[in-house]
Order: structure tokens, then sequence, then C-alpha cells
């Protein structure tokens, strides 16, 4: 299976609030005929490629040139939209278009899209005939007695050589997909099967103009960059739509990825964050609506069309039916219930927490501020009213009241903030320093500008850390990237995302007169983001002072994990001065501390236990398809994960526990970042 982190091709929907019921379309009612009518381009797709060619040449970061080189790219890219696991098209199929395969850059600068339109014509017409041969492998039954293996990673499978091989590959991912239902207990695996995949036929009879050209437009544009994308009209109206309309959500992000409705990401604050059971790069397999309705399954569906079945009224509840990327190729369906709501501002902003702590005998009181997302309330903003909710504003309040209960040291947490308002990233930045430099943007063109922190106040003098994690993106790696730049401060987590672009939306309207039709828009990369030391956060993110191991293996989650994302790079530094409150010395001394507990220390021994375990499961992608296998593995399975719930309640019942001499907390980031500061404060002090 590709890395579910490929974003290219695929139209992502924000859900911050999610979605209502609109079965009709999927129901069944629709036959595919044997004979499709072929879709063919229109002309205002034609001007449409023609301007968003001369666009992404002008004004995309990367300047690329339209070569052959590009044009074999976007050739592979469409070929890979249309079919990513190899299950479609042998090696014959393919054979007419691969002489057509550098002559892809003349195709859009010419507006030529007769070649696009007649592969997915070829590819939806052999997805109807492969759609009636799995039916009737289904329809045949399984032998699940038999010792055999699927794997699920075909992200380098060759093309077939033949139908028959293409047959095998399709039984054994059919059966695989039939033993999972029927180890979840699904009543009916066959008829849930066979409905799927009439479902998909069904989607594919109904495609049109739009949804060809937004294939081809998205492999075209992932060329110059992941970040880049072309939204259809339909995409575009179906979401403003949705969102005007007064329907309450989930709070997260979907993409569909390789026929499965994927969670990108976690709205902080929204009712999936605070269900505590729905994770990025989890599979959403089954819809249902209340908590009794039956389930409509979903594999196959566009994501708008999964959304509309996931909003609703506020306070109502939806169930999801959905596959753990935590239990990786073999995991089986678990269901979970939300209850609707919106995604209120309050949810998102920063919290307070202050622990006692203790440690070689020595008594501190620390502060632990959460900040989920960095935030603006620009509606407050424009009404002119006072006290305007921001995480700057909020922050300081918070930092104020840690000050008036003697805190010794303050703790800021990013692992769950994938970036916001950057003005927000520089002013918390301001909290911490006098004033300064805090970003560098280098735009398209090569001019660079940077984002000042002018405000002299310094809200916070004292002893600093920063957590992160791999989900920490874009404005938190500003404002922990100058943390660390200043030496302010020290970086405490995993390595961060590595997003360091900056996007802006193009109306194609604005370049066509009179079109037939309504016309879609561009996003493309314009700008780049660059610590104050002149390094990119691009690709590489920020690299923590004191790193922990990841469950994530980040050549498959992370924007370094992205085809064609852009390269890590520098610039000349910013004129700033290094506050150096963290020394060299100490820092690698505590560095090389920390290491060697990591393999003794109970706490970190067992963390550095659960992460491997939980990498070894993601990085399996073998399937077994024998019945008496499969439930042993799954048996093992639940007994390692009830014996880590056990700790994990035993370790909440009780999360901070002081003995005479030290404090223990179950959250080993923070616990060593309280350890940190205690060991700076107590070096300092000699």
């Amino acid at each position: 299976m590709r890395e579910l982190n490929r974003l290219k091709n695929f139209t992502v929907f924000i859900l911050v609030v999610l979605l209502t019921i609109s079965t009709d379309l999927y129901a069944g009612g629709i036959n595919a005929t044997d004979t499709l009518t072929n879709i063919e381009p229109s002309k205002d797709q034609s001007e449409e490629i023609q301007i968003m060619t001369a666009l992404l040449l002008r004004h995309h970061y990367r300047k690329e040139q339209l070569n052959d080189s590009l044009s074999l790219e976007i050739y592979e890219n469409y070929l890979n939209s249309l079919d990513p696991n190899r299950l479609y098209f042998t090696e014959a199929d393919l054979e007419p278009y691969n002489l057509f395969r550098f002559s892809f850059d003349d195709f859009v600068m010419q507006g030529n899209l007769n070649m696009p339109f007649q592969m997915f014509n070829m590819f939806r017409e052999k997805l109807v005939i492969r759609v009636d041969k799995n039916i009737e492998t289904i329809s045949n039954g399984f032998d699940f007695s038999k010792e055999e293996y699927y794997d699920s990673d075909r992200e380098n499978a060759k093309w077939a050589t033949s139908e028959t091989e293409l047959d095998e590959s399709w039984r054994k991912l059919l059966k695989s997909q039939y033993l999972s239902l029927k180890l979840a207990e699904s009543n009916s695996p066959d008829s849930i099967l066979i409905s799927r995949y009439q479902r998909l036929k069904n989607i594919f009879v109904r495609y049109d103009g739009q949804d060809v050209f937004q294939y081809f437009a998205n492999a075209f544009t992932s060329t110059f960059d992941p970040h880049t994308n072309y939204f259809s009209p339909r995409a575009k109206e179906n979401f403003d739509i949705e969102m005007s309309r007064s329907l309450e959500g989930i709070g997260a992000t979907l993409a569909t990825i390789n026929d499965y409705t994927t969670v990108m990401s976690i709205v902080p604050g929204g009712p999936a964050d605070k269900s505590d059971e729905l994770y990025a790069n989890d599979r959403i397999i089954a819809v249902g609506q209340g908590k009794s309705k039956p389930f409509v399954d979903v594999v196959g569906w566009r994501v708008e069309e999964v959304v509309k079945l996931i909003r609703g009224p506020k306070g109502t509840h939806v169930r999801l039916k959905v596959l753990p990327a935590s239990e990786g190729a073999n995991a089986i369906a678990k269901t979970i219930v939300i209850e609707r709501d919106k995604v209120k501002l309050k949810d998102q902003s920063a919290k307070l927490e202050m622990i006692p702590y203790k440690v070689n005998g020595k008594s501190y009181n620390y502060a632990l501020i959460d900040i989920p997302a960095f935030y603006f309330d620009f509606k407050a903003y424009q009404n002119n009213e006072k006290d305007v909710s921001s995480t700057t504003n909020d922050v300081k309040k918070l930092i104020l009241e840690a000050k008036s209960k003697n805190v010794d040291g303050i703790v800021i947490d990013l692992r769950r903030n994938g970036g916001g308002a950057l003005q927000e990233a520089i002013n918390l930045t301001g909290l911490f320093i006098d004033k300064g430099p805090v970003v560098q943007v280098k735009n398209s063109y090569g001019s660079i500008e940077v984002g000042m922190d002018t405000d002299e106040e310094l809200v916070y003098d004292g002893p600093l850390a920063v957590l992160t994690s791999r989900e920490s993106a874009s404005a938190s790696e500003i404002f922990a990237g100058a943390i660390q730049d200043y030496k302010r401060g020290a970086i405490i987590g995993e390595v961060t995302y590595g997003k360091g672009t900056v996007q802006s939306v193009v109306d194609l309207a604005r370049f066509i007169k009179n079109p037939d039709g309504k016309l879609g828009e561009l996003k493309l990369t314009q700008a780049k983001y660059y610590r104050i030391s002149g390094n990119s956060t691009q690709n590489k993110g920020v690299i923590p002072d004191i790193e922990f191991p990841s469950v994530y293996d980040y050549s498959k989650f992370g924007e370094s994990s992205l085809d064609n994302s852009l390269p890590w790079d520098e610039i000349k530094s910013a004129d700033y001065n290094q506050v150096s409150m963290i020394n060299d010395e100490f820092l690698k001394k505590y560095r090389s501390d920390f290491k060697s507990r990591l393999s003794t220390e109970s706490n970190l021994k067992n963390y550095v236990d659960d992460v491997n375990e939980a990498r070894n499961i993601r990085s399996s992608t073998t399937i077994s398809l024998n019945e008496a296998e499969r439930l042993k593995e799954i048996e093992e399975h639940d007994k390692k994960r009830a014996k880590s719930d056990n700790l994990d309640q035993k370790l909440e019942a009780d999360e901070v526990k002081t003995g005479k001499d030290e404090t223990e907390i179950d959250d080993v980031m923070v616990d060593e970042a309280f350890k940190f500061i205690s060991a700076y404060i107590t070096a300092k002090l000699g």
C-alpha cells in the first residue's frame, strides 16, 4: 500500500465540521452498461491547462522547465493516480501510451488533453470489466485453510505481464478483504464486498470531464511539489455548500488514498480529538448514523461523498468503522462513536497546568502550557473587541498566572500543533525574547522578507523547554526553530514534520474571457520559510536538542516522504543576537546522559520498547490468508494491547506520582523536559 501521506491527486476536505446522509447516489440503483460513452475534454479545460502551465512556470517556487524529463514524470504520475496499486493495467495495455510518454510537456503547453482523456477512458473500461470479474471471484468463495499470504505494499510492484497475473493479485486481495470482514464479525461479508465493488463501478460510470481533468491536472501540478493542487469547480462548490449549511462534524481532515477514506489529521479541540479514538492515518471503511442505524460501506467512495455522510446536526452521533493505522496491514475494523459538534476557538486555546516536581530531593514548581494551534480570532478583531483571543494573548496571560504562582520553569507543548497563523508564531516568540527577527520568507523571485518581533516587552526570561512531535508543523516549526536559534530554550521530542512552504490560491476564471462553464482554482507554492539561522524548515524539520525515538517512519510520514517535496537548503542568516541561555557544553553532557538512560531508566526503556513494537506493527505489510493463523495473530496482538492498556490505566490513575526524592510523570517527554530544566537550574546555581 502506498504511504498514507501521498496527498497528490486527491482532493482534501477539511472537516472542521462534518457531514449528512446522501446515499441515493451509491445505493446500487444504477447499473453500469457494457457500452461506455467516451469522456471528451472541453474547450475550457484546454485553456485551463495552458493557463496553469503558464502560472506554474512563471510563479512556482521551483523553477521547472517543460522538457522530456518532466513529461515522463507527468505521464508516470498520471498512471499512478489512475492505478496506484498496479491492479488494472497490464504491460500490453500501456504499450500504445508509452510511445507518447515524452510528449506530455507539449500536450500541456498546447492544451491538448486528448491523450490523458483516452487513457482515462481505457482505464474506466478496464475497471468495469475487473469489477465484474471480482464479483464472480467473491461469489465462488475462498478456502481459508490454505497457507498463503498477500503483500499489501504494492508501491514497487511492476505492471502485470498478463490478465492471469492480475487475476491472481486480485484473488488474494479480495480474499484478504473478505477475511478481514469475516473476522470483524460482519454479517454477509460476501454481500458487503460485492456491493462495494458494484458501487465502485457505478461511481466511475458516472464520472465526467471535470473528474477526469482533475485527475490529470493534479498529476501535472504534483510534479512541481505535493502542495500544488488543482480544485475542480465541483470540488470547490461542494466544499462551499457544505460549509454554509447548519451542519456540524467531527473535526478531521480526510483524503481518499487507494480507495480508502484516510484521516490525514485531527483538528485540536474537535470532537474526534476529544474522543481520543480516531487518529491520523486511520482508514474509515463504513459510516453509520446515530447509535444503531445500519453501516454504509464507503470503500471506493469519493471523499466529498463520505463527508456528506459524516456531517449532521450538532449533538447527533455518527458511527465510524475504522482500520487503525497503529495495527498495520493486519488491522481489524473497530467501531467508534463520535458526537457531532463545532470546533470552537476556545477548545483550541492554550491551556496551563501547574505541576509540582521533585528530582534528586529538590522541589520545583513547573508550568506546562499546551498550545494545540496558532490561532487568532479575526472576527473579534474586525468587531473591534478589546480582548481578542489569540495564541500570543492567551499564552501571555497563562505565563503571568504561572509567574504569580512562583513558577521555576515553563514547558511549551507543541506536539499536537500542526500550525496556523504565522504572525502568531512570530508574536509568541516575542514573549521570550526582547525583540528581533523570528523567520525569513523567500518568494519565488528570490526576494527575502524578515518577520520581526518589534515589541521590546520580555514577558518571561526563565528556564524554557519546547516539546515537539512529527505532527508539529509549519508555524510550530517557526517558533521551535527560533527558540533553538536564539538558544533561548531546549527543544525536546521528535523531529518535526518539515513543511516550510507557503501556498496561495488562484482563481483560473480571472484569465479566461466568457468561459463556457465554471472554472477551477490552482493552489501553488510561491514561497519558502527559513529560520533566522538561514536554515530552511522544509523537508528536514526542526531537529530536537534532546531527540526521542518515534513510532513514525520518517521516510513514510512527514514532508520528506512526499514525492517532489521541495529540498532543504539555506540562505544567509538574519542579523540577530543569541540569548545563549542553553550552554553548548551543558547540552552535550545532558544529551549523552539521556542516551544512556534510554536503555537503563525503566520508564524510558518501556517507552522505547513500545515505540519499537509499534514500528514493527506499522511496517508489517504481509497478511496471512489463513483464518486460523490470522486468529492467532489477532489474539497475540490483543494480549499485547491489553497489557499496554492496563499499564496506561495504572498511570492515568496517578499520572504524577511523587516519592520522597523523585516525581514520576507518565508522559515521558514532559518528565524529561522537567528533568532537563531541573538540571539546568542546578548547573546554573552551581
